[in-house]
Formats: structure tokens, sequence, C-alpha cells
């Protein structure tokens, strides 16, 4: 990696350094879930919606790459305020639980932290379903229009398959893998489609699992790929080949769901909202879905064993985060008097004109895990 680069990456680690700092001075209760890009004002949910544990990882994080102990402070206080999470009736909670105390065990073998985290995994696992093979949406999930024990999505696929997955090193227990490799496998069916896009949802029936629908209740229409479907399809099957490597069809779908993204990513390797918006330039972008795509392809070029493709999707890797770090963190420009290191033109549900140019935490997460990977601070695959 050129001297260049190496020196991009830092500067913008930096920049996001500062405002992780300034969002811990700024969210005194409840978690930061979506931010004004003029003024940084954070909305805040008080029990962390969907996306507190994204904030906790981010935290998580920092204290590794920094070795600064308020990091580390700031991530045991809001992950200890994930708890009461731990019943609620959604698979959502599997991403509270990864980021947000998972990765306080994997990076910084924080005791509180793994008791949290293996609390998270024990509770979600009841509600996973035998006979359909699949952990449903749940009744409480957050920010769905149709929810509950006959819905399913490719948002959460990705944080079960690495929770249950460590959670089945953690304790010894093979069920929390099994059930994890087959919820999966099952979303293969669900919401891959055949020419590898991702539909983001589907209505199954819970006593035989069969495929009642497909659909979209976030893209521009039912049958359209949002873009976020598709940087969850990818990470889902990056996470799940990363940790259950014995089922090679996952690291296969991932390589197909991520090819797609590259055949189709406008040239400058930032997504629009929807890759089937006919209004196509004049629309929204997403920066959270390419820094999503962006963590995703780093672990996909570190597991995959063909020389060619390690380096196609390393290569698109560091191009996509260039773009985010170049075109929309701030300071953008020489006038950008903003509060540093926010990432702007996030969309969060253009359906109901929620959030869609501002920051969103998960985004901010996943680049400053991808920026960390780029830095060298961890591994691409060890989160």
């Amino acid at each position: 990696m050129d001297e260049a680069a190496v020196s991009l990456w830092t500067h913008a680690s930096r920049r996001m350094l500062e405002r992780i700092d300034d969002t811990a001075q700024r969210v005194t209760e409840g978690f930061p879930n979506f931010a004004d890009p003029e003024t940084g004002e954070w909305m805040t949910s008080s029990q962390g919606d969907w996306t507190g544990g994204h904030w906790v990882g981010e935290l998580w994080l920092a204290r590794r790459a920094t070795g600064e102990e308020r990091y580390g402070k700031w991530a045991r206080k809001w992950c200890e305020a994930l708890r009461p999470r731990a019943t609620s009736n959604t698979i959502f909670r599997s991403f509270l639980f990864y980021y947000g105390a998972v990765l306080g065990d994997i990076l910084l073998d924080d005791r509180r932290a793994r008791e949290v985290a293996l609390e998270g995994a024990q509770r979600l696992i009841t509600l996973y379903n035998p006979n359909a093979g699949v952990i449903p949406l749940g009744t409480e999930a957050e920010e769905a229009s149709d929810v509950g024990n006959e819905e399913a999505s490719i948002d959460a696929v990705g944080s079960i398959s690495a929770l249950f997955g460590w959670a089945s090193e953690k304790t010894g227990d093979p069920s929390y893998r099994d059930a994890a490799a087959r919820h999966a496998e099952r979303h293969i069916e669900l919401c891959v489609r055949d020419d590898a896009s991702v539909c983001q949802s589907a209505s199954f029936d819970p006593g035989t699992g069969k495929v009642v629908r497909r659909y979209s209740h976030k893209g521009y229409s039912e049958d359209s790929t949002w873009a976020r479907a598709q940087a969850w399809g990818m990470l889902a099957y990056t996470l799940s080949a990363r940790w259950m490597p014995e089922h090679r069809e996952f690291l296969g779908t991932a390589t197909r769901v991520a090819n797609w993204w590259l055949e189709h990513v406008p040239e400058d390797r930032v997504a629009f909202w929807d890759f089937a918006d006919p209004a196509i330039p004049e629309v929204e972008r997403d920066t959270s879905a390419t820094a999503i795509a962006a963590a995703s392809l780093l672990k996909l070029g570190e597991l995959v064993q063909d020389d060619q493709l390690k380096s196609r999707y390393h290569d698109a890797a560091q191009e996509t985060v260039r773009a985010l770090v170049e075109g929309y963190l701030t300071p953008t420009g020489s006038g950008d008097s903003r509060t540093p290191g926010i990432l702007t033109e996030g969309c969060y549900n253009k359906h109901i004109d929620l959030a869609t140019r501002n920051e969103l935490i998960w985004g901010d997460c996943y680049l400053f895990e991808a920026l960390q990977v780029l830095n060298g601070n961890i591994m691409a695959t060890e989160v």
C-alpha cells in the first residue's frame, strides 16, 4: 500500500475518533441513532433500537485502535445499557449483542462484555423455529412495516452467524452454530435471487417453512434491489463463511452477491439508495450501505483462496473507502466547518422520509471498522 493511502486512512480515522469523542459528549441519554449532518446533533433511541450495538462496537474498535481507556469506559457503560434488550422479541437484537458485546470479548477480552453477549445469545436462540429453519423477524422488530413470526429479513443474517458462531466457540454448545447455519442456508432461498441480487424480506409458513412471498419493505418497489439489502447480503455470507467455513455454500454465495454489487454500483463506488430507482442519478445515495459493502469486501478478500479474487475485492474495498473518505466524510472541502468525522449522505428509510441524507450510526461503525483494517489495527476477519 502506498504512503499516500496510508496517510489517507490514518487521517480519516483521526477524524472519526474526533467525532466519536464529540458523540460521547453530546449523547447523555439513550443511544445515538441518526444525526443532522450540518449541526452534528443526534436523534437518539432510548434502548438502542436495532442500531445501538453499532455505537458500542465503534467504541470497542476505538479502544483497540488507540489503547485509550476512555473508549473502553464508554463501551462498557453502553454495553451494560443493552442488557434489558436480551428479551426483546426481535432478531435485530443480534446486532446489539454482536457489535455491542461480542466485540468487547474479541478485541479486548472484556469479561463483562462476554457475559452480556452470552446472555443475549442464550435468550435469542429460544426464538429459533426448527420447522422453518429460521429465527423470525419477531413482533418487536424496529423500522419494519411487516413484522411477526412469519417474516424474515436478510438484514441480521450476518450478525446471527457471528453471534451464534462465537457463542458456540465460547460454550462448546454446537446448537448455536447449527441454528445459525440453518438460518443462513434458508435465507439463501428466502432472499438471494437467481441473479445474485438480494431481496430484503420474505414471508413464510411458520409450520412448514414454505416461502409465501418475497418483497422489500424499504426499497423502491417490492422486487427492486434496495442498496442496503445487497450490502447486508454481502455481510451475511462473508460472516457466515468466516464463522462456519465448513459450509462452503456460504463463501460461494458471498462471492456471487459481492460480484453483483461490484457490477452494478456506480463508477464512483458509492451506491444510490436503490439500484432500480428510475430517477438515478438525481436521487439519494446511501453511504451506510456503501460502508457495509466496504467492510464486507475486506473480509471476503481474506476468505477467498483465488489470488485474482483477493486482489479484486481488496482493491474494490480500498476504492470504496477512499470514495467515502474523500467525498462524504467531513470536512468535505476547505470551507467545511462542520464537526470532523461525520459520514454524510446516509439514507435511513426513504419510504417514510426518515433521515434520507443524514449521518447514520451503523454507517459510521462499518467505515471505522474498514479504516482500522486498512490501518493494520485489526484483521478483517477478526470481527
